[in-house]
């Protein structure tokens, strides 16, 4: 494996680890089982920048695991 292509998936991966868990709504036992009322609601503001931020890391993930796959060591 390329040094350099497993550093940039060990970032991107720490970083896309973060993303989710920021990302947390509710807490407890009650949010697990449906009893919080934001669920049904649209995301505005940084939520939705962190919300794209995660789908892109995910993408940049991908592409860095394929790319170690494809390429010659």
């Amino acid at each position: 494996m390329n040094p350099t292509l497993a550093l940039g998936q060990d970032l991107v991966g720490i970083c896309l680890m973060l993303a989710i868990l920021f990302q947390a709504r509710g807490s407890g036992l009650s949010a697990t089982f449906g009893g919080d009322s934001s669920v049904y609601r649209s995301r505005r503001g940084i939520e939705r920048r962190l919300w794209q931020f995660t789908i892109l890391l995910a993408i940049l993930f991908c592409v860095f695991s394929e790319a170690s796959f494809i390429l010659p060591h």
